[in-house]
């Protein structure tokens, strides 16, 4: 109800509630009727006074900000008093969960006079008040070195009693791309089919990719079909035409970056020829390890002939002549020798025992040794301790190779 030129004026509900007070006090008087048209007027006034006054927030802002990592940003959060908020001002921010069981948590908090501006751990140093002093109208708050777990719905809430209201704004921290890797896939050779593939490892999504060629004709191969949302180009039966430089861009809304690659299509092998020179390389090989194996049979066999050579004895030489006189006197003095030391306990043995005396003869000595007779195996086993028994003296003969002279 408002009043104008002395008169009052009636909003829609207060005339309805009139008209309808009107039409069930039909029957009253003129007086009784005044005083209740009084008295609703009163109460509709009183009614109206309540709804124009208290707590608003008159913030404009949008309520949905996209930001990049890195970056700062103000959410705002206006708000204006009336003279029946009289209670204390709690201004409170508070980023909601997703999930319903889970708690909000509060960011910052004003409270009795004081800011409370470290209470979630997680943006600790990184969010404030935008005003010194909240209670003047301004409860904006301002989120510095934005990360992509800043993203959410915040809520700013302003109490002070009986005036309640609240604020919702959604956050999101979109992540540039990073600096994407190019590379190529298959052979390099005309005919073949080549694939470009461009891959960026950050950034929030949606990610764009497109090729362009900064080289020759600028222009990409005919054949090239695209991906812009996997990043690759597919040069089919490439060409010389193809070969040059690339560049790659990943691109969202927050940011883009990119890469070159160098593109060398050259012509494809002489197979033929790659065949006949392996087969020639084997075969080399296949000899050279012949050759070597031929070598070491051949020495090794040279060194056993040499070694059988050495060691072979040659019965058909005389020895030298100065062996008579030694054999002469080796005889005689072990016949003294013997005969001196004669006992009739002996005797026997002495016997059996060949004879030594006799002086070898010319004859003797150019006999072959294969038809000179071997002595018997009793004189043999015999000879040696008897020999020293009766006093004689070994001698060493040496021996003689096939040329007669001493080894």
């Amino acid at each position: 109800m408002l009043r104008s030129s002395g008169r009052l004026l009636f909003t829609p509900t207060q005339h309805k509630l009139s008209t309808k007070f009107h039409r069930t006090s039909g029957g009253m008087s003129g007086r009784a009727m005044e005083l209740s048209t009084a008295r609703v007027c009163f109460v509709l006034f009183s009614l109206s006074a309540g709804l124009a006054s208290g707590l608003e927030i008159t913030s404009t802002a949008p309520t949905s900000i996209e930001k990049a990592s890195g970056q700062s940003v103000k959410l705002d959060c206006q708000f204006t008093l009336a003279s029946e908020d009289s209670g204390p001002l709690d201004i409170e921010w508070s980023l909601l969960s997703s999930d319903n069981q889970k708690e909000d948590k509060v960011v910052i908090l004003y409270s009795g006079d004081r800011s409370y501006e470290d209470y979630y751990a997680a943006m600790k140093g990184r969010v404030h008040f935008n005003a010194a002093d909240p209670k003047n109208g301004d409860a904006s708050i301002n989120l510095t070195g934005l990360k992509s777990s800043d993203s959410g719905t915040y809520q700013c809430k302003v109490k002070k009693a009986p005036g309640i209201r609240s604020r919702k704004m959604l956050l999101i921290v979109m992540v540039k791309p990073s600096k994407p890797r190019c590379y190529a896939e298959g052979p390099m050779q005309e005919g073949k089919d080549i694939v470009l593939r461009c891959k960026s490892n950050e950034g929030t999504n949606p990610l764009q990719y497109s090729w362009e060629k900064t080289s020759d004709s600028k222009l990409l191969p005919s054949s090239a079909v695209m991906d812009p949302v996997g990043g690759t180009i597919n040069v089919r039966n490439a060409s010389a035409s193809a070969s040059g430089t690339y560049r790659c861009s990943a691109v969202n809304r927050v940011g883009a970056e990119e890469c070159m690659l160098y593109l060398n299509v050259t012509p494809p092998p002489n197979t033929a020829g790659i065949v006949a020179g392996a087969i020639i390389a084997v075969l080399l090989i296949l000899l050279i390890i012949a050759f070597i194996l031929f070598c070491c049979c051949r020495a090794r066999h040279r060194k056993k002939y040499e070694k059988e050579i050495c060691n072979e004895i040659r019965e058909d030489v005389p020895p030298p002549k100065s062996r008579v006189s030694t054999a002469r006197s080796f005889t005689v003095g072990s016949q003294r020798s013997s005969l001196g030391s004669m006992s009739p306990s002996n005797l026997h043995e002495y016997a059996l025992k060949p004879q030594y005396d006799k002086i070898p003869s010319s004859e003797d000595f150019e006999r072959p040794p294969s038809h000179a007779p071997l002595p018997p195996p009793t004189a043999a086993r015999m000879a040696g301790p008897n020999l020293s028994r009766m006093g004689a003296i070994p001698v060493m003969i040496p021996a003689q190779n096939r040329e007669g002279s001493i080894v």
